[in-house]
């Protein structure tokens, strides 16, 4: 018996060196307890956090939120802890120096059964790395966005926006607001937009295309669609949009023609 204990000892003491050279973040809290403290931090939730261990133990893991804290966040995780429940979330947290950080922080429900107890393991990964990487990306993809849909002027004030590819409701978005910025600096009569190089569309970017219609007209821009396919108008009619309350045309070329003879 007393070589098992020893033995288990030595296993625990291993366990522990193990966990604290780990590059994550590891604490322990007691639900139990007033305030769910922690009761266990390994060096790497030491360093990530920037704290001392006499600074953590017996806190409450809120002391790493801050002003910009996503509220979601905070939500998911109380209604986890009260539900005894797994949760994921990335959350912005602070060092003690108030520098922000990106936190993948999972929380797991621990049962001992000999105690009859519940506990809460978290784990703390910081991405800021990665997040700083991924809104790189999102920003140069709305400049190749932008830069793959140029107004191609044709006549003075008019003008024609060719779409083709896929398009979904982010992408409509950023063109509707690149679009909307050139209608202020420069004064566009027409705008024509052709979307016979477009493929399939969804409800939401049908939808879009009204709202964009509605936004060049307090501009005092009118939109002029042309190469509309009969799937498209089918589609409009189905949600009950009237494309009758916009000029539309087979062709750009219609179009064009169309409103040289208005002038």
């Amino acid at each position: 018996m007393r070589e098992r204990r020893v033995r288990e000892d030595v296993f625990a003491k291993l366990l522990e060196q193990a966990v604290d050279h780990t590059q994550i973040g590891v604490t322990i809290t007691d639900p139990n307890q007033d305030d769910n403290p922690i009761i266990y931090c390994n060096d790497g939730f030491l360093h990530l956090s920037g704290y001392e261990k006499e600074e953590v133990i017996g806190k409450n893991c809120r002391f790493l939120q801050g002003a910009n804290t996503n509220r979601d966040a905070k939500e998911k995780i109380k209604s986890a802890i009260r539900a005894q429940e797994q949760v994921s979330v990335e959350i912005i947290n602070y060092r003690k120096n108030g520098e922000e950080f990106w936190n993948d922080l999972h929380i797991d429900p621990i049962y001992i059964e000999e105690e009859g107890l519940y506990y809460f393991v978290g784990i703390q990964k910081d991405i800021t790395e990665q997040k700083k990487s991924e809104e790189q990306l999102k920003t140069s993809l709305k400049e190749i966005t932008a830069l793959s849909t140029p107004i191609v002027p044709i006549t003075e004030g008019v003008s024609v926006l060719p779409l083709i590819g896929n398009m979904d409701m982010e992408r409509l978005q950023i063109i509707s607001d690149n679009i909307t910025k050139k209608m202020t600096e420069a004064k566009h009569e027409t705008l024509i937009m052709e979307l016979s190089g477009l493929n399939d569309v969804d409800d939401e970017v049908i939808h879009g295309i009204f709202r964009f219609n509605d936004v060049l007209q307090l501009l005092g821009t009118d939109l002029v669609i042309a190469g509309i396919s009969p799937q498209l108008a089918l589609k409009a009619t189905q949600l009950d949009l009237d494309l009758s309350s916009m000029k539309t045309f087979a062709t750009v070329k219609e179009a064009i023609q169309q409103h040289a003879v208005q002038q």
